[in-house]
């Protein structure tokens, strides 16, 4: 059994979604990937959706472009929470998926990251799951200090090429 899934509406999509999936083996959440459309597999999203609780599931990534409707179908069928990640795939640079994602219905949530935020909407499920679990608690404290230092890395290294000019 994996805590989080993270479902995309095609395999072109993994290009960004699979930042959700590395920041979480870093934290070492298991996970599973899953291509599955709103719109030519219907019946599949809705059978996931239905039964992502009983396989274990405690939180859903999910990525879509264009219409977006992934997302919101999933929230629509299950209690878990469900993130929204709009993807970058259309002429309107993902604006299209973003709208249709952040736009649900009183009623049915989905929490929604920023365009092509694959790595936020992870950060985000390991930070739900935290909740009930100090490991993960843990762990996301020594990334937030990882994080931190590699800010300050990056002004003293600015800070010694400005000296240079």
């Amino acid at each position: 059994m994996s805590d989080v899934a993270i479902v995309m509406g095609s395999d072109s999509d993994f290009t960004v979604m699979k930042e959700a999936a590395l920041i979480l083996k870093e934290l070492g959440i298991s996970f599973e990937v899953f291509v599955i459309s709103a719109h030519r597999t219907p019946e599949e999203a809705f059978e996931f959706a239905k039964n992502a609780q009983h396989k274990g599931f405690k939180v859903i990534i999910a990525g879509a472009g264009k219409a977006a409707h992934l997302p919101g179908v999933i929230a629509s069928l299950t209690n878990l929470p469900v993130i929204g990640v709009p993807i970058k795939s259309s002429t309107l640079d993902g604006l299209d998926a973003l709208l249709s994602i952040v736009q649900m219905p009183p009623g049915v949530p989905v929490a929604t990251m920023s365009i092509d935020g694959a790595k936020n909407a992870g950060l985000y499920a390991a930070k739900i799951l935290s909740i009930n679990d100090i490991n993960i608690k843990e762990k996301l404290e020594i990334y937030r200090e990882k994080i931190k230092k590699e800010v300050f890395e990056k002004n003293e290294k600015i800070r010694g090429e400005v000296e240079k000019l």
